[in-house]
């Protein structure tokens, strides 16, 4: 039985069905809980123009896997064998490359603890690593990226990009420790500065997706999903519960999908 999702493409081939749209992601795309993912809020938005998502990826996936990684293979094959045919490609990436003790922790201080600002808690021009240089190398992953999607579909085909949300540092995980607060305490940023660290990082991450849209003279749309969650939204650190997913794609995503006359 046909689906409007796929996560595993034999399966789709076995259905008989071609995509119209590509999504290559991380856990909002690929999130297992109870309630579903991102993704498959998308699914439900293009479904009544008859599109069929493939996706790729999966939980925890970083920038780098796209192009030069773990997933990088199959994406390319499929942009080959599919590319000509999509009408869209969405991507969910980034997060991963900040969210973790051991992507975030280097990028801060070794003690912010008499940090006034968010941005004092950062490492800046560190010989070690720091908040800039990270973000360079992300966008250079997504540019990577972009470029090989758009020589290999239509002209008229979208690039979606998005940015997440402001993620709450409770330290909750899916189980156990979260990916956010562990870092911060580590590097002893003061409890009122955590949740303004976290801003930094979506706002820094958000200016590179947005570079982006100039870059490519309208073929990438970025959607800026920034302050439309609630607390009571989030499952936990990283990811919003179902309602929270449906409600960034319905509030967000769907006005720029149907401009793209996808939804």
């Amino acid at each position: 039985m046909a689906q409007d999702i796929y996560w595993h493409e034999p399966s789709m081939l076995n259905d008989g069905v071609v995509p119209s749209i590509v999504a290559i992601g991380d856990s909002w795309f690929w999130y297992p809980l109870p309630g579903g993912s991102l993704a498959t809020s998308l699914a439900q938005l293009v479904r009544a123009r008859g599109h069929t998502i493939l996706a790729f990826g999966n939980n925890g996936a970083e920038a780098f896997d796209y192009v030069s990684g773990v997933y990088a293979n199959g994406i390319d094959r499929a942009l080959a064998r599919y590319g000509p045919g999509l009408s869209a490609v969405f991507v969910s990436g980034g997060g991963n490359d900040f969210a973790g003790f051991n992507d975030l922790r280097p990028i801060l201080g070794l003690d912010c603890s008499g940090c006034a600002t968010a941005d004092a808690c950062f490492n800046h021009g560190a010989a070690a690593g720091d908040i800039e240089e990270l973000f360079d190398r992300v966008q250079s992953y997504h540019i990577e990226l972009i470029d090989l999607v758009a020589a290999r579909v239509p002209a008229a085909a979208r690039i979606f990009v998005h940015n997440y949300d402001y993620a709450l540092p409770t330290g909750k995980g899916v189980i156990g420790k979260g990916w956010l607060q562990p870092a911060l305490a580590a590097a002893r940023v003061p409890a009122p500065l955590q949740a303004a660290c976290v801003r930094l990082l979506i706002d820094a991450f958000s200016d590179r997706l947005r570079a982006l849209v100039a870059r490519y003279a309208g073929r990438v749309v970025f959607v800026d999903s920034r302050g439309t969650l609630a607390p009571g939204d989030w499952a936990n650190e990283l990811h919003p519960k179902g309602s929270g997913f449906d409600r960034i794609a319905r509030e967000r995503w769907q006005p720029a999908l149907q401009a793209a006359g996808l939804a």
